[in-house]
């Protein structure tokens, strides 16, 4: 019988996943954004964008749906899912749950997924644009 390898902990495959792709600091996706040149995606859950706000003009997509709402080719796509070479920058809280949408969203083909270092508080304490939480 074979030996067979050890899982990798949740660490070890965060290395590897974003070893496959270039993520991008917070200046480079708002700028990219406001060119019109990647489409911002938040995946953060409702309580936290209630808690903290918005990024304007970030498309909002729970995590569970992000998937069916951007394959090009789904039947549940949002309007903004265009086309395979569509350039994503996913957003999750702190930068850790957007890397593996990161990589899920190239799975289906949309090789220019990457997701922002940091995550949405990198945005904020960056100063950048964010709306005011609802309360």
């Amino acid at each position: 019988m074979a030996v067979s390898e050890q899982p990798a902990g949740i660490d070890e495959l965060l290395d590897r996943v974003r070893d496959t792709y270039t993520r991008v600091e917070t200046h480079e996706a708002y700028e990219a954004a406001q060119a019109g040149a990647a489409l911002l995606v938040d995946i953060r859950y409702a309580a936290l964008r209630e808690r903290d706000g918005l990024i304007p003009g970030a498309l909002v997509v729970e995590r569970n749906e992000l998937e069916w709402r951007l394959d090009p080719l789904g039947s549940h796509r949002a309007p903004q899912a265009t086309g395979h070479d569509l350039r994503i920058v996913v957003i999750c809280n702190e930068g850790y749950a957007s890397s593996l949408a990161a990589v899920s969203l190239h799975r289906l083909g949309l090789r220019r997924a990457t997701d922002l270092v940091g995550g949405f508080q990198s945005w904020r304490a960056a100063g950048l644009p964010v709306t005011a939480p609802a309360h």
